[in-house]
């Protein structure tokens, strides 16, 4: 199945966001490569309706997210912003006032997903794309790509997670070098500090990401949506806490068909073809 949505006039560059669901694998591609994917009013309202479709699609078992030519995305769309068309303003067909409410923010939603969600850079990531990134659970980055955490050189904050994920990922003293020098980060120093999952040659990128997400959706959905909810759940209880709800977790899976297949294939030796029941 394809699905391609439109929002606004995208300068001959066909839809602003483009999303595919196939094989299990939901692609969600920021199109405006001419700003090199810089996110429209538009875009943010687009964005949380599609993470929220994807998610709530049982047939989707992978989100991957990226962007169309030469960039992943080069953050907020400036001009976007300063004509008040709802990333900054308050007027304009991007209903600003609505992004008042967090929940409402891609950033939020992606945050919240149970699908696993891989974020493919194909080049620059930066502001509010750095951000997308981060709340991704897995990162895959082209050679050639930076990472432009650039926010105390513009005077102002990573307004979409960074402050939240960076400590988190990385520890304390490493985010607040990343964040309080503002330093570009190319592709092997994102790699080393763990920053991104792998950085590969810029032509084996999608057919990595594209491994990685069929490899993933061969699993059983149930139980890899579980392990993302208790991953998330897990950052702010107490081990016994959390260890009583692996347990009821763990209690609900064993009554599915899935695990009864997992089981049966196992003993089988035959790869599992699991349902998502």
């Amino acid at each position: 199945m394809t699905d391609t949505t439109r929002t606004e006039p995208n300068e001959g560059h066909g839809p602003e966001v483009l999303y595919e669901v196939a094989d299990h694998v939901a692609t969600i591609t920021l199109n405006r490569p001419h700003r090199r994917n810089a996110i429209s009013g538009q875009m943010l309202l687009l964005l949380s309706e599609l993470f929220a479709q994807a998610d709530n699609d049982d047939d989707v078992r992978v989100v991957i997210l990226t962007g169309a030519g030469k960039g992943f995305c080069s953050g907020l769309d400036i001009k976007d912003a300063m004509a008040g068309t709802g990333i900054g303003g308050t007027g304009g067909s991007g209903g600003g006032g609505s992004f008042m409410q967090t929940r409402n923010l891609p950033t939020v939603i992606l945050q919240e997903m149970d699908t696993p969600v891989i974020a493919v850079l194909n080049g620059a990531a930066a502001g509010y794309g750095l951000d997308l990134a981060l709340g991704a659970d897995l990162r895959l980055m082209a050679s050639s790509a930076m990472l432009l955490p650039g926010f105390a050189k513009r005077g102002v904050v990573p307004e979409s997670g960074g402050t939240w994920y960076l400590p988190r990922l990385l520890g304390w003293a490493k985010a607040a070098e990343i964040s309080y020098l503002g330093r570009d980060l190319d592709a092997a120093e994102a790699e080393r500090i763990w920053l991104v999952n792998r950085a590969v040659p810029d032509d084996e990128l999608t057919a990595l990401a594209h491994e990685w997400a069929t490899e993933i959706a061969a699993n059983a959905p149930l139980a890899i949506r579980a392990m993302k909810r208790l991953f998330r759940h897990g950052q702010t209880e107490d081990f016994e806490s959390h260890s009583h709800h692996v347990l009821l977790q763990t209690m609900l899976l064993f009554g599915t068909k899935d695990f009864q297949e997992g089981l049966l294939s196992f003993m089988e030796k035959r790869p599992p073809e699991f349902r998502g029941r």
